[in-house]
């Protein structure tokens, strides 16, 4: 079984839940602070040993390759200002990773998404990151990911909801086999409310085989009339064998207003230079 070495990062949502910033603005780009959220994806990229990024976004996101790109012009400018640190830290975003993009022409799902990038990824299997969900932790999830695939096979991470808010994920249902590994054996995307049949929600993070593009050629659209990732994700486990990790970490919705204003709390209160000035004024907030 080879080792991944690519990572798909889904991004071409138009980010209605952020309108109307998102009309000019990949949501990807919106900032925890002054690193935008798709920068911490690709850093977990990174951390886990992968070293090729594919990005599916859509029209309007060519920032988020951007980003990653060489920028001569600024580098000369912040070099002729002597500003060595902020020169430092933009040509190492620069080298982060071998990124390309592909465009999902239309809004046809997250297993479309996936599908689109069959082109870059090739025969071989690969990891898939939703561009929205920061996970924060000692060993990257990713990482934790690849640990469990070079042992058992493909796996996604997993992560126990409150019961009244399963019908907001996609959710399994499986046999333990060891701490917080599960045996996959059914996936159910977005269940009715009451009918989830357990709490354990998929959480953004996936380890696939190639196998997976065949699938999803043949997944007929499910639920919305979109190619749901969840109905490939059930039938690679029928086929081959699927399997669920309770990864270690605090996960960040950044895709949701809220979690996105905690994800920037957060990773501001990590940093010494901010913390002492935003914990009491975040007091004084709460204090009314």
């Amino acid at each position: 079984m080879s080792a991944p070495r690519k990572a798909v990062i889904p991004a071409a949502g138009l980010g209605t839940r952020f309108l109307p910033v998102t009309k000019a603005v990949p949501k990807e780009m919106l900032p925890i602070v002054d690193v935008p959220i798709i920068q911490y994806i690709v850093e977990e990229v990174v951390e886990s040993g992968l070293t090729d990024v594919v990005f599916v976004t859509g029209r309007g996101k060519s920032a988020l390759e951007d980003h990653f790109d060489v920028s001569p012009e600024l580098e000369r400018f912040l070099e002729e200002k002597g500003k060595p640190d902020l020169l430092k830290m933009v040509r190492e975003v620069s080298r982060m990773a071998h990124v390309v993009s592909v465009r999902q022409k239309e809004p046809l799902g997250l297993g479309h998404a996936v599908l689109v990038a069959r082109r870059y990824v090739g025969n071989e299997p690969f990891a898939v990151l939703l561009g929205d969900v920061i996970i924060d932790a000692a060993v990257p999830c990713t990482r934790q990911l690849l640990q469990v695939y070079a042992t058992h096979g493909p796996v996604i991470a997993l992560l126990a909801v409150p019961p009244e808010k399963t019908h907001l994920y996609g959710v399994i249902a499986g046999k333990p086999i060891a701490k917080g590994l599960y045996h996959v054996d059914t996936l159910v995307e977005k269940p009715a409310p009451g009918t989830a049949p357990t709490n354990l929600s998929v959480l953004g993070r996936y380890v696939l085989p190639p196998e997976i593009f065949d699938i999803l050629e043949r997944t007929a659209p499910g639920r919305g009339g979109e190619i749901q990732l969840t109905d490939g994700l059930q039938t690679l486990a029928r086929r081959l064998s699927l399997y669920g990790l309770e990864t270690e970490g605090r996960l960040y919705d950044a895709g949701d207003r809220v979690g996105f204003v905690e994800a920037t709390v957060a990773f501001a209160l990590k940093r010494p230079e901010l913390a002492a000035e935003l914990r009491p004024a975040l007091r004084r907030l709460l204090d009314g």
